[in-house]
């Protein structure tokens, strides 16, 4: 039988039988091995969620790691599927599942879990996986041996592959006024002479320092959470973990990127990939939003209105250059309109909330 307890930020927690709650406190209990936190959030991707877990469990055998999983639902319905299969294949000894009161975004669920992981025990650290990744063999050894070995290093994560196998091994670039020009421009010499300002870095096979890496694989230490909290939460979706490495580097710590870190993601479906890899689509409200924010925060309102009028005018002349071309079926659909709806030149859009980064953390 599940039974349902309050959590600390009034989300569910699903425990199970009192045998299961005894062998999780075996599990749980302090020992030798370093214990890492594995944070996933769904929202309607149970089955997804479920192979995700399933893919954990040879990275659960490795030798010096103690490996939890901490399930948020945020509020999808995908609770009950979910705790069926922790309780078909017996995990119940090393997944937890909190169910979200409400679907608040990618940010909110995993400070949510983040949450609930520090309050069974401190984690060595903790590694936000997307619910539509498979961690191939290694995956969270290789990341945990990279940080133990570079104390001075915040975050990091790997490389990705697609569904079919093929490479996908990328990381990012710090947005900025440069790489806006060269995202209106979409112009083949002008993207050469702005390749160092380029977002999307293609990755080679060495370790690399980096600006960001997509949080659909990303390990943490503890300490950059007691430096700077945790994801703000004013974002529902897109550029919450540019903020956050952004703020880890404000507080001295780096981001690198160790591609003996494999993840498999399912069609590209984590967004920072399935950005790069869909086809043209009209953006979601909620990207603009989170793209006028990071901008705000990050420069000021006058080098973010700087920047949005430079976007403006590459878009411009970026749509200018698709009709000479005939290739407007390339451009985002409405992307100019909603872009200027939604710009920090609106003097409506200027209200910018304080970050919503705390969380419960010992």
């Amino acid at each position: 039988m599940i039974k349902s307890e309050k959590s600390a930020r009034d989300g569910w927690v699903a425990n199970f039988d009192t045998d299961s709650q005894s062998d999780a406190a075996v599990a749980n209990a302090p020992t030798s091995a370093l214990d890492i936190a594995v944070i996933i959030v769904t929202f309607k991707s149970a089955i997804l969620t479920i192979e995700s877990l399933r893919s954990l469990l040879t990275e659960r055998a490795t030798p010096g790691l103690n490996l939890r999983a901490i399930v948020v639902d945020n509020a999808s319905g995908d609770l009950p599927a979910i705790a069926d299969a922790v309780r078909r294949f017996d995990w119940s000894s090393w997944v937890t599942l909190v169910l979200a009161p409400k679907n608040g975004g990618f940010a909110y669920g995993n400070n949510l879990g983040i949450e609930r992981a520090y309050s069974s025990a401190a984690p060595g650290y903790v590694y936000l996986l997307n619910p539509d990744a498979q961690v191939r063999p290694g995956a969270v050894g290789s990341l945990v041996r990279f940080l133990e070995s570079h104390p001075e290093v915040g975050i990091a994560g790997g490389r990705f592959e697609n569904l079919d196998g093929s490479d996908c091994s990328i990381a990012f670039r710090f947005p900025s006024m440069m790489s806006e020009v060269d995202r209106g421009l979409e112009f083949g010499l002008v993207s050469r002479l702005l390749k160092p300002w380029n977002t999307v870095r293609h990755m080679g096979r060495s370790n690399e320092r980096v600006d960001w890496i997509c949080g659909a694989s990303m390990m943490i230490r503890p300490e950059v959470f007691a430096a700077i909290g945790g994801l703000d939460e004013n974002y529902f979706l897109y550029f919450e973990e540019t903020d956050f490495c952004w703020r880890a580097r404000e507080a001295g710590f780096s981001t690198w990127y160790v591609p003996e870190s494999c993840v498999m993601h399912i069609g590209g479906q984590s967004t920072a990939v399935a950005f790069l890899t869909d086809g043209p689509k009209r953006l979601p409200p909620y990207w603009f939003e989170s793209r006028r924010r990071y901008f705000f925060v990050t420069f000021g309102v006058l080098r973010a209105m700087t920047i949005d009028v430079v976007a403006v005018v590459a878009q411009l002349l970026g749509s200018l250059k698709r009709i000479l071309q005939g290739r407007q079926d390339r451009a985002i659909p409405h992307y100019l309109r909603d872009f200027i709806r939604f710009s920090v030149l609106r003097q409506r859009n200027r209200d910018i909330p304080p970050a919503r980064i705390k969380i419960a953390v010992v």
